[in-house]
């Protein structure tokens, strides 16, 4: 929905090099209109799976975004987990716009400690601008992640798999943070549904992308 707003953001997804459907409608209506096999690619099932790949691999990962607290969290169970794995190192930037000096900052740290693969979770669509924008500057394999972070160090619960296939999660986060969240999946969810009800009434998809 954030792509179908702003078109300057659905660029950004368009030219990432690696795009995925983070939630279960998105995966089921890739199946629906373009036949597609498309399996649902959460960020919270990733992240555990890609610590244990680079940790097999001997690469090096990097926490980049949320907060100081969680940072620590989270790179506490992956040692506790996997010793194996290689932390490059984590940041929690500031909660607010940077200057150009910090970002060239910022990038040059991130840089300087050579990560492999640098897990970014700043939020949808803030970690997907940061990407796009730091794309050829940091030197390392991006990945947006999302509220990962959260669910993988423990300080936050997940639903149960099966009010997941169900699509039931937006339901949760309302439930955690309703006076944040209940105007934007008012809108949002509502607006899903239409488009998506126009576009079965039309038959034929639009092209991808």
């Amino acid at each position: 929905m954030e792509a179908y707003q702003d078109r300057e953001f659905n660029d950004v997804l368009n030219n990432a090099d690696v795009a995925t459907p983070d939630g279960n409608p998105v995966a089921k209506l890739a199946r629906l209109f373009y036949g597609q096999r498309q399996e649902r690619v959460a960020g919270m099932d990733l992240l555990p799976r890609l610590l244990q790949e680079a940790a097999a691999r001997g690469k090096s990962v990097y926490f980049y975004g949320s907060t100081d607290q969680v940072l620590e969290a989270v790179a506490t169970k992956a040692k506790q987990e996997l010793p194996d794995l290689k932390i490059a190192g984590y940041y929690s930037p500031p909660f607010r716009k940077l200057s150009d000096d910090e970002d060239a900052d910022i990038t040059a740290m991130i840089n300087a400690a050579k990560p492999d693969l640098v897990f970014v979770a700043l939020g949808c669509p803030k970690q997907e601008r940061w990407m796009a924008a730091h794309k050829g500057r940091v030197k390392a394999c991006m990945l947006g992640v999302g509220q990962a972070y959260m669910t993988y160090a423990g300080l936050e619960k997940r639903l149960p798999a099966w009010a997941r296939n169900l699509s039931l999660e937006w339901t949760y986060r309302l439930w955690q943070e309703p006076r944040r969240l209940w105007k934007r999946y008012l809108y949002t969810n509502s607006m899903f549904i239409l488009l998506t009800l126009k576009q079965l009434l039309q038959g034929q998809p639009k092209k991808l992308a």
